[in-house]
């Protein structure tokens, strides 16, 4: 029998606090939760305090670029401080995962925007709660010349596309979008490279 949060007369508080916390995360309810907890519980000393000392390192290092809003250890990432990438191109993705699933692809070499989630009023996520006032900055600021929409192939994606393209057409930076290589309704990280990567080279026009 998998225990969850409710089992409150089974479980001493640490192992009830740590799956009520682990079950806060994205993807894992109190079933995965437990078993996440009664494993660590199983496993060595050392191994807690490495996933431990990890979470912390992660909330005490890591940020988001002051430029491009993906993740970096220092003010700016690695991508916006590369003088090898191509200045003209920005890339907007909904998430840092998605930075890392086209890096996969090797077939970009521009630079990025993150705008951290996707237009979803009825989840409460608005313009305002998305990095476009940004990116709308830096179109007018930085040399750019082609902003590529990449946003995930779902309603949510494309109403968020549609919105920043609106914002963009006063400017007249040439705007694209992946070709429909991608299947409707999935998230670029799952894409597979070549795949991924194929879409890219195969950009259309908004």
């Amino acid at each position: 029998m998998t225990l969850g949060t409710n089992d409150n007369g089974l479980l001493v508080e640490p192992v009830a606090r740590l799956i009520e916390e682990l079950s806060k995360l994205p993807g894992i309810g109190p079933k995965t939760a437990s078993r996440l907890t009664f494993y660590l519980l199983r496993a060595d000393e050392e191994q807690a305090r490495q996933l431990a000392a990890a979470l912390v390192d992660v909330k005490e290092q890591v940020s988001f670029c002051k430029r491009c809003f993906n993740i970096t250890v220092s003010e700016l990432c690695p991508i916006c401080t590369n003088p090898n990438r191509d200045q003209s191109k920005i890339c907007v993705v909904e998430e840092p995962l998605d930075v890392l699933a086209i890096e996969r692809t090797n077939r970009y070499r521009g630079l990025y925007h993150v705008l951290h989630g996707h237009l979803a009023p009825l989840e409460g996520i608005y313009r305002e709660d998305l990095k476009i006032n940004e990116l709308v900055a830096r179109v007018r600021t930085e040399p750019v010349e082609e902003v590529i929409l990449a946003t995930n192939p779902n309603t949510e994606g494309q109403a968020t596309a549609y919105l920043i393209l609106k914002d963009l057409a006063p400017i007249g930076v040439h705007v694209t979008q992946p070709a429909r290589g991608l299947p409707t309704g999935g998230d670029l990280e799952w894409a597979d490279p070549d795949t991924l990567g194929s879409a890219l080279e195969g950009r259309r026009e908004l």
